[in-house]
């Protein structure tokens, strides 16, 4: 564990800076959490190094990693901030870093994801150009272990109503004012993986989100990540944030988690696929987290059996997951 981190160690106290004067638009703070990623942060690191827009602060908050993070680090010198030791997880990390940044702009980028180039500089035109935007998302791609495209993220146009069912926001392509990430209290550090769909849904609750038509980032697809590594966990806590925010679990995610929980598929690299078997088990599966609206739920179930859906689900035709 290294306690001390040049150049400085985050706490949970104030922290005083000298005035920053920067005349060439907004500070903006990223903020990198990372638990042996080694393999990926080079990456990452550099992706966000070599932006064109100037005035970047970047923290690197490493959670005590044994798999040469550290010595990585310290190879960066000054061109970054990093602290090295334990933490709550990744969501507490975030907020750390955070806490330690005077950037009135933020981001955090995982450690396996990376931005393209100009992102930083597309985002904070789009907040010059409109200072009613708290919150802009831009366009993302799926990419594999050895960053190759693997496809578009699904990304859709701002609609709330819509966000309390689908997460359609890349978490690496958002940046956020300060104030508004303060105002909602910052992540929930209670949760592991689904921090951020969490955060975009308190967001939404005061401001509009505003979408800039580029592609600002990539996010790295592999065994590892938390979204395919801890299936069960991500469904657990989305049905959590579901629950707290709407009191109501979708059909398409109780149908997602059924059939995860009977053939173990990730999902992604390996689709979704449907049967009847998984279908029949979802009604008393949906109807057990939505007991209070369980009628509801029952009525959601039924409209999904189309014909269509019936010959898909006996043949167990494959699809792309939430």
């Amino acid at each position: 564990m290294y306690e001390t981190i040049a150049p400085f160690e985050v706490s949970h106290s104030p922290i005083c800076y000298h005035p920053v004067v920067m005349p060439q638009g907004p500070l903006v703070s990223i903020v990198t959490p990372s638990l042996n990623m080694a393999r990926f942060l080079p990456q990452t690191i550099e992706s966000v190094l070599s932006q064109d827009y100037p005035e970047i602060e970047y923290i690197v908050m490493d959670g005590g990693s044994t798999d040469g993070t550290f010595e990585l680090l310290k190879r960066y010198g000054e061109r970054l901030r990093y602290v090295s030791q334990p933490d709550g997880g990744a969501a507490d990390a975030i907020n750390r870093g955070f806490q330690s940044s005077r950037g009135s702009i933020l981001a955090w980028l995982n450690a396996d994801d990376t931005y393209t180039p100009g992102a930083v500089s597309a985002a904070v035109k789009k907040f010059m150009d409109t200072p009613a935007a708290e919150v802009i998302y831009g366009e993302a791609s799926w990419t594999d272990p050895e960053a190759r495209v693997i496809g578009p993220y699904p990304i859709r146009p701002f609609d709330r109503e819509l966000l309390l069912r689908e997460c359609y926001i890349c978490q690496p392509a958002c940046f956020f004012r300060r104030a508004a990430f303060e105002r909602v209290g910052g992540l929930d550090a209670t949760l592991q993986i689904v921090f951020d769909y969490d955060l975009w849904i308190r967001l939404s609750e005061h401001y509009q989100f505003f979408q800039i038509d580029r592609q600002l980032a990539n996010s790295r697809m592999h065994s590892a990540s938390k979204t395919l590594g801890s299936r069960a966990q991500m469904y657990q806590e989305s049905f959590q944030i579901f629950k707290r925010h709407s009191g109501y679990v979708p059909f398409r995610w109780i149908h997602s988690y059924c059939c995860y929980m009977l053939d173990k598929r990730d999902q992604f690299y390996e689709p979704l696929e449907p049967s009847f078997s998984k279908y029949l088990l979802s009604l008393p599966v949906g109807c057990w987290h939505n007991r209070g609206k369980a009628l509801r739920f029952a009525r959601e179930w039924y409209s999904e059996m189309s014909w269509a859906g019936l010959i898909r689900r006996l043949k167990g035709a494959s699809a792309r997951p939430v």
